[in-house]
């Protein structure tokens, strides 16, 4: 095998060959005890084309270090861009996942070109504009599903329609307990049949005017301040790994200072909890205290719910485990890494952090249904939660080799 050190990039190393190669070896390292169950391996698409130029999408294959082959993603970042030499100019990155074992520090794949076609993955992360449902727009993967609202929801409703009306920017869950795709499935059979456990799970988790699961305002130290409806959206990545779409909200007075909001959303397969990068913009201020929230009130009345709320400082997480009556237990939870404290409004459990103009902070936030069998006590969602939070604190540390056969 002929294998010579390229180059090198933050967090990933790639040792590069003088000439065309057959093979990408991928070594992928940690540094925690705990398991990492559905990590993303991200390499980016220019690594793959140097180590293996003129690759294509549809003729790749990744496998594990037992030979095993791998579903993978590659993600598109310039839909638009042209691509005469053949060198998938429009390409972003080349995704993947490993369930890393407790203890198992180091793995290692190979990417190589394949003669073949290589048909799609079954999807495990998706998102999408609902315009069948008053502008919805809805993500999930394999394990949760979550919407939130559009303008539409917020107009006001003509005189004798009956059209239901809510301005909210905060964040719903739908509980699933299967691992297949659902939302496609719920819309298409309606409201009264999604808000009820009929095999797959159902929407059972009251938002209102809150933050929801997750939604964000900001904090003047006695009030939150918070946007409207979500105001733009854009797909940027659809599976079958990895969804990520933005969502951008119109500008809003926080307490005399204008300011607007894009969340950029990260779903990944086999995971709780999505990770969002928002940016704030303003003018004024040099900094604003923002705050990620949890609704207080989270089930419908009739399931009488005792909520456990977790302020966990070491871990920079604000978690929910919620009892109800007949509807099983859930959890929610915020792990916000740049955290500065916990506040509390009239509707929400609030997790603060400074931001700048510009500038994106970067939070994860989910859920968990027992039912869904995956969690199912308090004690493990906490657990789950904190070894989240440990692994956004030590990520993995990807090499890799060009080299042919």
């Amino acid at each position: 095998m002929q294998a010579k050190t390229l180059f090198c990039a933050a967090g990933l190393v790639l040792c590069a060959s003088a000439g065309a190669a057959d093979r990408l070896t991928v070594t992928v390292t940690h540094d925690l005890d705990a398991a990492r169950p559905s990590e993303t391996i991200v390499i980016p698409w220019q690594d793959v084309n140097a180590a293996l130029p003129g690759a294509l999408i549809q003729h790749l294959v990744v496998k594990d270090g037992a030979g095993r082959v791998l579903p993978y993603q590659v993600t598109n970042v310039a839909p638009l861009a042209k691509d005469p030499q053949g060198v998938g100019a429009a390409y972003g990155e080349l995704l993947f996942q490993h369930d890393f074992k407790p203890g198992e520090k180091t793995a290692t794949f190979v990417v190589e070109k394949s003669d073949a076609l290589t048909p799609p993955f079954a999807p495990k992360a998706f998102a999408r504009y609902v315009p069948e449902r008053l502008d919805d727009f809805a993500w999930e993967n394999d394990v949760i599903g979550h919407r939130t609202y559009g303008p539409a929801l917020a107009a006001p409703a003509p005189p004798g329609s009956g059209k239901e009306v809510l301005e909210t920017s905060g964040l719903d869950i739908w509980f699933k307990r299967v691992d297949y795709p659902i939302v496609d499935r719920w819309y298409n059979k309606g409201h009264d049949h999604y808000h009820k456990d009929e095999g797959e799970g159902m929407d059972m988790y009251n938002v209102g005017r809150s933050r929801g699961a997750g939604g964000t305002g900001v904090w003047d130290g006695g009030r939150l301040y918070t946007s409207s409806n979500w105001a733009g959206w854009k797909v940027l990545a659809n599976g079958p790994i990895r969804a990520v779409f933005e969502l951008s909200y119109a500008a809003w007075n926080a307490a005399g200072t204008q300011v607007t909001e894009t969340k950029r959303f990260t779903v990944d397969a086999g995971r709780q909890l999505d990770r969002i990068d928002s940016t704030f913009t303003f003018s004024g201020p040099a900094a604003l205290t923002v705050a990620v929230g949890l609704n207080k009130t989270p089930s419908d009345k009739k399931q009488e719910p005792r909520i456990a709320l977790v302020k966990d400082e070491k871990n920079h997480a604000l978690l929910q485990w919620v009892e109800q009556a007949s509807n099983g237990a859930f959890g929610t939870a915020v792990v916000l890494p740049a955290s500065t404290g916990f506040a509390e409004d009239a509707l929400n459990d609030l997790v603060l952090a400074r931001v700048e103009s510009g500038k994106p902070l970067r939070y994860w936030v989910g859920a968990a249904w027992d039912r869904a069998g995956r969690i199912t006590s308090k004690a493990a969602w906490q657990a789950y939660v904190a070894a989240e939070a440990q692994r956004a604190a030590h990520p993995v540390r990807i090499a890799l080799k060009a080299g042919a056969n």
